[in-house]
């Protein structure tokens, strides 16, 4: 049992003592493991992650049904609006929540709408309507966490129509 015998009947391999010794070691090593998992993610939780909302200069002007579906579905990655919930305070989601609405802004930010050009303001609108007509607006991987923000086909339509006035 445990192993092949030798010329001299004893047995080559592991014995039921080396197992348990191997068992614990492993085990040992695990709780080590973990130990430093633990302490990781604690620690990791002390690294800053910018969760300001900056001063709103200028908000864009759309008819109220427009305006109702981007605040629903857009503000909180597009404007200075944002509501952080309470995932966008753990690391490590917090650094991917903070990385997509400061992407989301840098791309395009209803609060700072006076930035804009009057052209480069009827760019971005036209290029709201193609990427809600595409689909890739709302991003997949936020409607999860935010089902108010699906659009109906309703939305989309008066999105796209928006746009392309």
């Amino acid at each position: 049992m445990g192993g092949r015998r030798s010329e001299e009947g004893g047995t080559i391999g592991c014995t039921a003592p080396n197992r348990y010794l191997a068992v614990m070691k492993f085990k040992k090593i695990l709780a080590w493991g973990g130990g430093v998992i633990v302490i990781a993610g604690i620690g990791i939780q002390f690294i800053p992650v910018d969760r300001t909302n900056p001063p709103i200069t200028a908000t864009i002007e759309a008819p109220p049904e427009v305006m109702t579906i981007l605040r629903r579905a857009c503000f909180d990655c597009h404007s200075n609006e944002t509501v952080w919930p309470w995932y966008s305070y753990v690391a490590p989601v917090s650094w991917l929540v903070a990385s997509d609405v400061d992407e989301g802004r840098e791309e395009l930010n209803f609060s700072q709408w006076d930035a804009y050009s009057p052209d480069r303001c009827a760019h971005k609108i036209k290029e709201c309507g193609e990427e809600v007509a595409e689909g890739e607006m709302p991003l997949w991987f936020y409607l999860p966490t935010h089902p108010e923000a699906q659009l109906t086909q309703t939305d989309v339509k008066t999105i796209v129509d928006w746009s392309k006035n």
